[in-house]
């Protein structure tokens, strides 16, 4: 059959095989799975095995580095080898770093074992991040890509349910029937690492070749090619302000979802509220990543209706006013399961509907000359801003308890408020917002 398709289209899609409704939600899966074992469950787990706060937030504060440096990172995997190839190879290699956290997390004293293979974990995930993404581009057409976003964000959202959510109950109803704490999460670590297995080599089958997805020509890194476009993004009018915006947004919540976990599960006379694992994994992970994905979805379409300029405000507002929820939690430590998951999905969906205005604004720093390495630049920016204030939130907590730590909290959200008075943003920025979500 004659393709319909322009030809730079067809020949993207000539050697595929399969619909992309075959690969998309199960790539986008695959991305989001490893981020959520390094960034999510670590902290579950951690505090399971009795690790302190302030060890905690060091570790996982310490794990986002990858995602920092992914802007760099990303001109290696381009210039040595095929998206495609990047993709798979990733992919079986989290695959075996998830075997061996299954066998290493049951040793006598897992915690240096466990983080030198978290560690590695986070970096696969975010060269898998870098050759999925340039993959999906190479190989759907901008039709194509505008279409399948939505699907690959509901696949992503999915993967978020299962790992913070499903699994994690898994691991508490382990827990429970077996007494050990790490045999639960060497069964969780091993299902994982076959299902990983299993997914590179579904996509080995399924994933197109296409012809423009070759590695780039010239050195692997070059200070001179990466020079450019970073200097451009540094001389954008206003980029001392955008960086404040980048930076301090998530100040506040940067610190609050270091603690969430180890809070819900802490002991009452810690001050925590005692949930079981299986607990925590439905308040935070399925009914708190529900209402998530409900603000985030408001928010994308309120964004795409009415702009950006109309819509900063409350969003700003979202992201960190229901933060007081967990005040309230810490300090009256409510009994009730669905009053505590009725806070929590509170605070989750303030910052699905605030963090669409953080993801917008970013394409509006990316626009021009150079769009895709500047908005790279602006999402290693976003993972430094939860990097550095999570590491020292864990030290916070211990000193102060966690009612006033949450206070704390409620005062770091000021920075970020101020940053948003004062960021660039043209006047007619909702209707330019709405054409570039067009």
């Amino acid at each position: 059959m004659t393709s319909t398709l322009p030809d730079s289209a067809a020949d993207r899609t000539r050697t595929a095989g399969f619909s992309p409704w075959w690969w998309v939600p199960s790539l986008y899966f695959a991305e989001a799975v490893p981020l959520v074992v390094v960034t999510f469950l670590t902290t579950v787990m951690y505090k399971r095995l009795d690790v302190a706060n302030r060890d905690i937030t060091l570790i996982a504060g310490w794990l986002y580095l990858p995602w920092v440096i992914k802007p760099l990172w990303s001109m290696v995997v381009e210039g040595t080898s095929t998206r495609r190839r990047w993709t798979l190879v990733t992919e079986v290699l989290v695959a075996i770093g998830l075997g061996v956290l299954a066998v290493v997390v049951g040793m006598a004293e897992p915690l240096a074992a466990t983080v030198f293979v978290f560690a590695a974990l986070a970096f696969l995930s975010a060269t898998h991040d870098v050759a999925a993404d340039g993959f999906y581009l190479a190989a759907l057409d901008d039709r194509q890509q505008a279409f399948y976003v939505g699907i690959r964000g509901t696949a992503y959202r999915i993967a978020n349910v299962m790992g913070r959510g499903l699994l994690v109950m898994l691991a508490g109803a382990i827990e429970t029937a077996s007494g050990d704490v790490r045999a639960a999460w060497r069964w969780v670590y091993a299902i994982l690492a076959i299902v990983f297995l299993a997914t590179a080599g579904y996509h080995a089958v399924v994933l197109p070749q296409p012809t423009n997805d070759r590695r780039h020509a010239g050195p692997v890194f070059s200070f001179a090619a990466l020079g450019r476009p970073v200097v451009s993004f540094f001389r954008k009018p206003g980029i001392t302000r955008m960086l404040a915006f980048l930076l301090l947004y998530r100040l506040a919540e940067a610190q609050l979802v270091s603690l969430v976990s180890p809070f819900l599960l802490d002991d009452r006379s810690r001050g925590g509220l005692g949930l079981t694992t299986s607990e925590v994994g439905f308040v935070y992970g399925t009914l708190g990543i529900g209402m998530l994905s409900l603000g985030g979805i408001l928010g994308g379409i309120l964004v795409a209706r009415h702009g950006l300029g109309r819509w900063l405000w409350p969003m700003a507002l979202a992201i960190n006013l229901p933060n007081l929820a967990y005040v309230w939690l810490a300090t009256a430590q409510p009994e009730n399961l669905w009053a505590i998951a009725l806070a929590v999905g509170l605070e989750q969906f303030g910052y699905g509907f605030g963090f669409t205005a953080y993801m917008v604004y970013c394409m509006v720093v990316a626009r021009g000359d150079h769009q895709t390495v500047h908005y790279a630049l602006c999402t290693g920016f976003m993972a430094a801003g939860m990097m550095i204030p999570g590491m020292a939130s864990g030290w916070i907590q211990e000193q102060v308890g966690y009612p006033a730590f949450f206070l704390w909290v409620m005062v770091a959200t000021i920075p970020g408020l101020i940053a948003t008075a004062f960021i660039p943003l043209d006047a007619d920025e909702g209707q330019r917002t709405k054409e570039i979500r067009a």
